[in-house]
């Protein structure tokens, strides 16, 4: 187990805050013997008082210990040292006037404690030995002989003060660090459901990866087929027109196998070297030169860049390859008219690819970016922009679409600048 796995595990932060709440309880607890002691008011039998304190120190220091260790903090133990906290406040009740004590209701605050950060099992014996220990402590206990003192021409009484002392202590404390420790429980949930989610996103990414790679390696021959027929099918007819044509086939043909290659060459280019630094502007205009080639019929335009010097991003073959998906996503609304925009300030890098096509359709709105869900019917896989937002979201950035006003789509691609370098 990891130690940022440590770090982060709910028990093991509970523990840590279970462990503070005993040691400001035993603080006061000291704090009020002390006083009895010293002020002469109770006749308390200190000893044991003073053996059951000395104990609950004890099992702190020791807890505070075991938390350096990489051992996993279970339910059961946890359970465990609430249960401790009972019995010790139940020795010190016993000792101090039992139910007449205005600190018996604190058996509340551990058990809100359990109930929430504990399953409904340990919860439920908690409550019964809590139950038990208060209707224990209403026959046997030893009596404390007067709770009003005098002090300054009156009696003050001491029972109403300690009633007030216990509730501000125990809503202070439920407060203060149970809202936390429910907290910590609900962050727990979060990222254990945002890692199942990433878990699902990946073995689909391999399956997409294992059907792409068998894919290429079958394209690879028909594509090579179709460049000698067109050799040969060039040279037997001598028409301009049929000319022209079949250089544009042999170009498209060509891309497909400088694709093919590309794929490959950039799977092995990732194992080897996963990432590289390079400045945005430069990076974007290689992508946008790739792709004008791709798609020569796409009219588009780079709109002036902002004052001062591009950052310096993480670039991958992921990277560029997602870009591509969302530029051709782009052409395919409406290749006329395609705007493309780059801002950045101290965080963020932002990519803007603006189209005037029909837009997204709003009853698959929430849908796109999950696998074989498209807008282009019959043409699309429905792979591109799902694909996109995983290469993205690896660099910890994110894509968004949003519909305009005036007709068609605003792609927004948000990328961290590359730590460390401006």
């Amino acid at each position: 187990m990891s130690p940022n796995t440590l770090a982060l595990s709910p028990s093991r932060q509970n523990l840590w805050r279970l462990v503070l709440i005993r040691l400001l309880v035993l603080l006061a607890q000291s704090v009020s013997v002390l006083a009895a002691y010293l002020s002469g008011w109770f006749p308390l039998p200190w000893t044991p008082l003073l053996a059951a304190l000395s104990v609950s120190a004890l099992v702190s220091i020791l807890t505070l210990l075991r938390l350096r260790f990489s051992w996993p903090v279970t339910s059961l133990e946890y359970a465990l040292q609430l249960l401790f906290d009972m019995v010790v406040h139940s020795v010190l009740l016993y000792y101090s006037g039992g139910p007449t004590n205005p600190f018996v209701s604190y058996y509340l605050v551990p058990l809100t404690i359990a109930a929430a950060t504990l399953p409904w099992f340990f919860t439920a014996v908690l409550a019964v030995v809590a139950v038990t220990s208060y209707s224990a402590l209403l026959v046997w206990y030893q009596p404390l002989t007067a709770f009003e003192i005098p002090l300054g021409g009156g009696l003050i009484n001491l029972h109403v003060i300690g009633m007030w002392l216990n509730f501000a202590m125990s809503a202070g404390l439920i407060s203060l660090f149970v809202v936390r420790m429910a907290d910590a429980l609900r962050q727990h949930a979060e990222r254990l459901a945002q890692r199942r989610e990433q878990s699902a996103r990946d073995a689909q990414l391999l399956g997409i990866a294992s059907v792409a790679a068998g894919a290429a390696h079958e394209l690879s021959t028909p594509l090579s087929t179709m460049s000698v027929l067109l050799k040969e099918i060039s040279k037997d007819y001598s028409d301009p027109q049929l000319q022209e044509d079949m250089a544009v086939l042999q170009e498209q043909v060509r891309l497909c196998k400088d694709s093919l290659q590309h794929m490959v060459r950039s799977a092995e280019s990732s194992r080897l070297q996963p990432e590289k630094s390079e400045s945005a502007d430069v990076w974007l205009r290689a992508m946008l030169e790739r792709w004008q080639l791709m798609r020569p019929e796409a009219a588009w335009q780079l709109l002036p860049l902002q004052e001062g010097t591009p950052p310096v991003m993480r670039a991958t073959p992921e990277l560029g390859q997602a870009v591509l998906n969302l530029l051709n996503n782009a052409a395919d609304a409406c290749p006329d008219n395609i705007q493309i925009s780059l801002q950045w300030d101290a965080q963020l890098l932002t990519l803007r690819i603006r189209d005037h096509g029909p837009g997204v359709p709003l009853h698959i709105a929430e849908q796109l970016g999950t696998a074989f869900v498209t807008t282009k019917g019959k043409k699309g896989f429905g792979l591109g922009l799902f694909l996109s937002q995983a290469a993205v979201e690896r660099l910890g950035g994110s894509v968004r679409l949003f519909n305009q006003d005036g007709g068609g789509t605003l792609t927004e691609v948000q990328l961290p600048v590359a730590a460390g370098e401006r």
